[in-house]
């Protein structure tokens, strides 16, 4: 896929554990990255900038909604082991050139472990809903085969777009 095809939708996705399907209500939200910053002011700066501390990222959270009660929110919920969730999509492109549609994989891997659980409601005929929230440790994102995004916080590894933007810290503290 080029750069340049225009993104359209998701036509569908699936999430695996352990290779195994588990059904989900039709949405899932990724973890918002945002970076853990510091305020820094004085002379020569006009005013106050907020300076993103090098691959270091507030909590992260994955929430994941189920239509009902089901046995794989039972087993996301054991914190002695840390979940690991695949996630395959069909993302819809064009090609500006010819007006082609291009499907394309977008995959990605979420570690971490439940840190939040609602079971939702229980009403005749209608979805209950519940949600599970997960304290993602580990986010690897990629488009057509390429690494996009990969941030293992307890592997200290922070890379985008295939750049090692943690190289020259680990090599600072590591020597």
């Amino acid at each position: 896929m080029k750069a340049s095809f225009l993104p359209e939708i998701i036509n569908d996705y699936r999430v695996y554990k352990k290779g195994r399907f588990i059904g989900t209500s039709g949405e899932l939200e990724l973890p918002e990255l945002s970076a853990i910053t510091e305020t820094n002011e004085g002379a020569g700066v006009l005013g106050e900038v907020e300076t993103p501390a090098t691959g270091q990222f507030e909590s992260m959270v994955t929430k994941i909604k189920f239509a009902i009660l089901h046995v794989p929110i039972f087993e996301l919920m054991d914190t002695t082991e840390s979940q690991e969730l695949t996630l395959r999509a069909d993302g819809q492109y064009t090609d500006p050139a010819s007006g082609d549609t291009e499907d394309v994989l977008i995959k990605i891997v979420i570690r971490g472990k439940a840190k939040n659980t609602n079971l939702g409601t229980l009403a005749k005929g209608k979805k209950g809903e519940p949600e599970l929230e997960l304290e993602t440790t580990y986010l690897k994102i990629e488009i057509d085969g390429s690494v996009m995004l990969e941030l293992d916080k307890y592997g200290y590894g922070y890379k985008v777009l295939g750049k090692d933007v943690m190289a020259k810290i680990r090599k600072n503290l590591m020597g």
